[in-house]
């Protein structure tokens, strides 16, 4: 067994997937490298396979057609061998320092007890065009370098939230947890991260700057404008986190977790907060319709729910109380652009 599985979505990656992967070969062979070619039709593949062939040890390629980055996590959480498993994207990559730093502390905790389910770290966004990136660091919210569980957890302030640039999850809690995304759809990493959050017991942050997260191509499903004309998406992912959130076992779950309960809900209102100023920033009745029709998924999937996010300080973005609704809208928007980092 190796000790980490990373797995790398590419579609049509040519131009940057082998920085990604070069930083991955940092790790030696404690570490399994799976990159998924979901259905490329550049050389994606045949970069792929090379690596393969020069290190046969480490990388491993899954070839399918093409099912969006969902699909391709799925892929790679069905075929990793490692212990723990993360997810890297084609155009990021890891600090060869800090990843080194995480595999040490990973090799010490390997096979002990309590067992480590979540480990976080850090994530830069490097975006194109600025000289200082912007470092997410968690010292405010999560204890440095001690085994937790959520109830030493503290205040996560609004935007700043746990993504999936700064996860790894224990492998096998990803398959008791009975994660599977949705194919052909953008914005499931709030799935990858939101679904396993009730399952982790034991977490740890490493205060190290792991993960740099790649802003700058006008192509990419963070570009503002993108976001707004896959709404519909947004809104697909948003009713998927409020079915489970709302579902009797996880609401069991959460009954003993006062915690995580907290967490996730924040999480959720946020996302809906994200779904409806961008119904709002684009200007369209058509949007506005699928907002209002969010909305009322939520109500009739749980009233009480509605009622919490809708009357929330940020629930007003739903736009129907106006001079309250600017403002939110203004200040939805202020903590969209802090989660996403727009390019």
């Amino acid at each position: 067994m190796k000790l980490i599985s990373f797995t790398v979505p590419c579609y049509n990656s040519e131009a940057y997937m082998s920085k990604c992967i070069d930083s991955l070969l940092v790790g030696g062979d404690d570490c399994e490298i799976i990159i998924v070619d979901d259905g490329s039709t550049d050389r994606t593949g045949e970069i792929a396979d090379q690596y393969q062939v020069m290190h046969p040890n480490v990388v491993r390629v899954i070839h399918k057609e093409n099912g969006g980055h969902g699909s391709a996590v799925n892929a790679g959480i069905e075929n990793a061998t490692g212990l723990y498993f993360k997810v890297v994207d084609s155009d990021d990559w890891l600090k060869d320092t800090a990843l080194l730093q995480v595999l040490e502390f990973l090799r010490s905790v390997a096979g002990t007890r309590p067992q480590l389910d979540m480990l976080i770290c850090n994530f830069v966004y490097d975006k194109v065009g600025e000289d200082r990136h912007k470092v997410m660091q968690y010292r405010q919210s999560i204890p440095v370098g001690k085994m937790i569980t959520w109830d030493e957890t503290k205040h996560f302030h609004r935007g700043h939230y746990i993504l999936m640039h700064s996860v790894i999850y224990r492998t096998g809690l990803l398959r008791e947890c009975g994660l599977s995304l949705p194919e052909h759809c953008f914005y499931v990493d709030n799935l990858y991260v939101f679904i396993p959050l009730c399952y982790v017991k034991y977490m740890y942050y490493m205060d190290v700057n792991l993960y740099h997260y790649f802003i700058g191509r006008a192509d990419q499903s963070v570009n503002q404008k993108v976001m707004i004309s896959r709404i519909d998406q947004q809104i697909r992912v948003n009713k998927l986190m409020v079915d489970y959130y709302t579902d009797k076992t996880t609401r069991d779950r959460l009954s003993k977790m006062p915690q995580c309960r907290k967490y996730m809900y924040n999480y959720l209102e946020i996302i809906t907060t994200i779904s409806s100023v961008l119904a709002l920033l684009s200007y369209t009745k058509e949007n506005m319709a699928k907002k209002e029709e969010l909305w009322e998924y939520i109500r009739k999937k749980d009233f009480w729910l509605y009622r919490k996010l809708r009357y929330s300080i940020l629930g007003i973005a739903s736009g129907q109380e106006k001079s309250a609704g600017r403002y939110i809208t203004v200040k939805g928007y202020t903590i969209l652009r802090h989660f996403y980092n727009f390019n």
